[in-house]
């Protein structure tokens, strides 16, 4: 059995250092993939090893049931200081308003793609993590994550290497964007969604490639609409 620290190391002190900048600078604790980014170490398990110890020692808090639970609770310098107080109310206010959202895979946005996946966990890898004032509460149970491969829906401020958080459906009303499964092809895509007469027309917002036709409504079968666009800014080639 490893002996039970003393005192803090190095490395103590550098986390808590991680936990209370990225707390100030962004208003929610950082990930354990974050902090040893950060803290420069590359194991998650040598993270969650010296989070243990810090939380052992009375200076942090965790909640393991979410990807973000760790808890400031006093600085390295000494003791409790009223501004790591008001950092960790705010911090827990911000994880309080946090949902998780399971990424169920990738989507099309320019030619159909295979069917999603199902062979995914729901790990911390495989969730998005969205502020629950950005979507009704009602429909929280019901939301699923993509991302988007492909740049047919540009126009519409959907990019390649995009979030799209989708609410479960299985029928649209014109003009909606969906995500929709061609079930004779076995493929899905993301597109606005418009019903002519005896068809069903897969419109993309991008000036330079045409609609898809479905001439059979009934081999076609809506997944989900889009309710929100996170932006992956940080991938995008301009």
């Amino acid at each position: 059995m490893a002996r039970k620290k003393e005192g803090l190391g190095p490395r103590h002190k550098k986390i808590l250092q991680v936990l209370e900048k990225f707390a100030n600078q962004n208003g929610y604790p950082p990930s354990i993939r974050e902090i040893g980014t950060a803290a420069e170490i590359s194991s998650t398990s040598v993270v969650n090893y010296y989070l243990e110890q810090l939380a052992e020692m009375g200076y942090i808090e965790r909640d393991r049931n979410i990807s973000r639970g760790v808890r400031l609770l006093k600085s390295f310098s000494d003791g409790v200081s009223q501004q790591v107080k008001r950092t960790a109310e705010n911090v827990q206010a911000a994880v309080e308003d946090l949902i998780r959202v399971p990424r169920l895979g990738r989507i099309g946005a320019s030619l159909p793609m295979p069917n999603l996946s199902s062979d995914f966990m729901y790990d911390s890898d495989n969730m998005i993590e969205v502020a629950r004032s950005m979507v009704p509460r009602r429909d929280e149970k019901d939301l699923f994550a993509l991302e988007v491969q492909g740049d047919s829906m540009i126009d519409a401020m959907v990019h390649d290497g995009d979030i799209v958080i989708m609410k479960r459906a299985t029928e649209a009303r014109n003009g909606d964007m969906v995500a929709v499964w061609l079930e004779d092809k076995d493929e899905t895509t993301l597109k606005y969604f418009f019903r002519e007469n005896n068809r069903v027309r897969l419109q993309p917002a991008n000036p330079t490639m045409g609609p898809i036709y479905v001439e059979d409504p009934g081999s076609l079968r809506v997944q989900g609409k889009v309710v929100m666009v996170i932006r992956q800014v940080g991938n995008r080639v301009n």
